[in-house]
């Protein structure tokens, strides 16, 4: 574990209806070898019992908020990072796992490389969270210009240095695929985006959404060039056929 260092890591979760797999996610953080944590549970309108399980946890480092405005996923990030006190911040689905040193050793990298933006490596699981033995590698550095063309950064394995960074930069934007939206905005800055490249995280995807949400991919990409980055026909025509290329490799 780094020596001398206890900054606090601000842990920002959204929670819909995510109640069969919140107990798990939830462990995963409190288990982490890395101790001076706040844990903030983002309820996004759950009509389920994911809050009752939410707040079944007797963890100090535990806080509830609610999102009473618009729900989305963003909304409910974005009112984490609102209150958010610790000098990092990291993002976990309320449906993925972080291996028990995610946290640690993305803190080590981070320090060893004086980076704002980390991300890491990460493998797809089944709806029960069994690894495929599939892994998502990550390259060491990433910039706007290369991000456009390839989506590896993975929301559930970032994490951001609040004095390198500041809040209004990293709020995400109001718009289909907010995440990829978001770390777009930050490299446009002249950040890199480092990569660690160690599985650290587990990407839960159940069977029956693997085929259904691929037009809809297609569909968002697109649509982040031609209206969020402004780019031309033929500019956004290569990043696509790029991504395209590189989102079916990482699922073969």
């Amino acid at each position: 574990m780094p020596e001398s260092k206890n900054e606090k890591v601000s842990v920002i979760v959204p929670v819909h209806n995510a109640e069969k797999y919140l107990a798990q996610t939830v462990d995963s953080i409190i288990r982490q070898s890395y101790r001076d944590l706040e844990i903030l549970l983002v309820d996004d309108g759950s009509t389920d019992d994911s809050m009752k399980i939410a707040s079944s946890f007797e963890d100090e480092r535990i806080r509830l908020l609610y999102n009473t405005g618009r729900h989305s996923a963003a909304d409910a990030r974005n009112l984490g990072i609102k209150e958010a006190t610790g000098r990092y911040i990291a993002y976990l689905d309320a449906d993925d796992i972080w291996d028990e040193k995610k946290i640690e050793k993305t803190l080590s990298f981070m320090w060893r490389e004086n980076a704002a933006f980390v991300y890491t490596a990460y493998e797809f699981a089944d709806e029960n969270a069994k690894g495929s033995g599939k892994i998502v590698h990550v390259e060491d550095k990433l910039d706007h210009k290369h991000a456009l063309s390839r989506t590896i950064i993975f929301t559930s394995t970032v994490m951001f240095d609040m004095t390198k960074l500041n809040k209004e930069l990293i709020y995400m934007p109001h718009i289909e695929s907010e995440d990829t939206a978001s770390w777009w905005n930050i490299l446009r800055t002249g950040v890199v985006a480092r990569g660690l490249d160690e599985s650290l995280t587990l990407y839960r995807r159940p069977a029956s959404s693997l085929s259904s949400n691929k037009v809809v991919a297609l569909r968002r990409i697109w649509r982040l060039y031609r209206v969020h980055e402004k780019m031309g026909l033929i500019h956004s025509c290569i990043c696509f056929v790029s991504w395209a290329v590189r989102a079916a490799a990482r699922r073969m």
